[in-house]
């Protein structure tokens, strides 16, 4: 858990960042490196090396957004003291066009820990934006910078935060007949990376509790597909049930009470819901054919999912207690694999048609149907926490695979630097 925040004074600005705007050119932002506070140091180092680290990193979250283009710390003309941040030199930051500034200290605390003080100016009209305070233990000055990127993310933008969370995915190595997949975990930047299960069984499809400390996923033991639960912190992994079939494809309800999964039983492939605490399991499903990738709407009242029962994969909505279900793909090609937005207002999911695979969003009625990608295999779709940003998997003719995202206006594609092959991306809710 994060320790804590400093309530400092904030004035809203006037400048924003229109996100609605279609093709844009990025809001250029000057970063500079935090400056000390005091002259301590830390078991993380001394607070003017910290702060000049914890500015790469808010820039570098600004400029994953693809709405902001961090300038080159080498024009910059004026220096940044604890002076200057609370009065920063609007002139020399208007002579380098930077629209607006964040900026900060990085102060040594008596108990060992850190508080990093950002504050973000609007330099053309010479105001204050933001100012806020957090304070934690050294080692989590990267939080700290991320929560500070969240913070001019937010207020420059409308939109709600997503920098201080993380990623849980497959990492995969090895040939294409011998993969050993491994559950791994890092921030969404890609740092603090670390593997979770040593590769001894194939493990599938994880999957956050909306709490976060727990994992859900598939993983074959004794070659048999069994929904799992793997607590973060104790490293403790069970098993979901004894059930007769094969059990696949996990997701939890939002309010982390149920899980929701596929479930094979004499040749039929249904969804079935599990109360997690009372251990019983119902039936939501009995078409015939194959009905998978259960996903919760955010209010926990219905649930969207992949079905062949009109004889190719197909998008599906129902009720969370398995009445009303109806079709809401009609597009080209075949449908799989939805996903519900946080904010509710789309649902992603896989096109496949072609010989390719795209990732995809529509309504939660059908319309609005759209791609974002036309990569070879893009698949596996995951919603950031605010609902605008996709991750999901894409791998080439060779068989590499990596992770890559997409904003929902489909023009800000990167890569994420994962050390192995990795797919089944899956993002955690903001961090507490």
């Amino acid at each position: 858990m994060f320790p804590g925040t400093a309530a400092l004074a904030q004035a809203p600005g006037p400048l924003r960042v229109d996100i609605n705007a279609g093709l844009m050119q990025p809001m250029p932002i000057a970063v500079p490196a935090f400056a000390p506070g005091n002259g301590g140091s830390t078991e993380a180092g001394t607070t003017t090396a910290i702060g000049a680290r914890a500015a790469l990193v808010i820039a570098a979250d600004l400029k994953s957004s693809g709405l902001f283009r961090p300038l080159d710390p080498a024009a910059f003309t004026a220096t940044v003291g604890v002076d200057d941040v609370l009065r920063p030199e609007y002139a020399a930051w208007r002579t380098i066009a930077a629209q607006a500034l964040v900026t900060g200290t990085i102060t040594a605390n008596p108990d060992g820990g850190i508080t990093l003080a950002c504050y973000a100016y609007d330099v053309f009209a010479g105001a204050e934006i933001a100012r806020q305070g957090f304070v934690t233990t050294a080692a989590g000055w990267r939080r700290a910078a991320h929560k500070c990127a969240d913070l001019v993310y937010s207020r420059l933008t409308g939109e709600s935060a997503y920098f201080d969370s993380r990623i849980v995915y497959v990492s995969e190595t090895g040939p294409r007949t011998r993969r050993i997949k491994r559950l791994a975990i890092m921030d969404q930047d890609g740092a603090g990376h670390r593997f979770l299960t040593s590769g001894q069984n194939l493990v599938l499809t994880p999957r956050f509790a909306p709490a976060q400390q727990t994992i859900t996923y598939m993983s074959f033991e004794n070659n048999r597909p069994r929904v799992w639960l793997y607590t973060l912190g104790s490293g403790r992994q069970d098993s979901v049930g004894q059930f007769a079939g094969m059990s696949f494809a996990p997701r939890f309800s939002p309010d982390g009470q149920n899980l929701v999964f596929s479930m094979a039983v004499g040749g039929n492939t249904d969804i079935y819901r599990y109360n997690i605490a009372a251990k019983q399991t119902t039936r939501l499903t009995t078409a015939p054919g194959i009905e998978t990738a259960p996903s919760y709407s955010p209010d926990g009242s219905r649930i969207v999912f992949e079905s062949d029962r009109g004889g190719s994969q197909q998008l599906y909505m129902m009720n969370a207690d398995g009445s009303g279900q109806s079709r809401i793909s009609f597009g080209e090609g075949r449908s799989a694999s939805p996903v519900w937005s946080p904010r509710g207002d789309y649902i992603a999911f896989t096109r496949i048609g072609g010989g390719r695979f795209g990732i995809g969003v529509m309504r939660p009625d059908g319309n609005g149907e759209r791609l974002l990608t036309n990569g070879y295999q893009d698949e596996g779709a995951s919603w950031s926490p605010n609902g605008r940003v996709i991750m999901f998997s894409r791998s080439d003719r060779g068989g590499r695979s990596g992770l890559w995202s997409v904003d929902v206006s489909g023009l800000n594609e990167r890569r994420l630097p994962t050390p192995l092959d990795a797919s089944d991306p899956a993002w955690s809710p903001l961090l507490p």
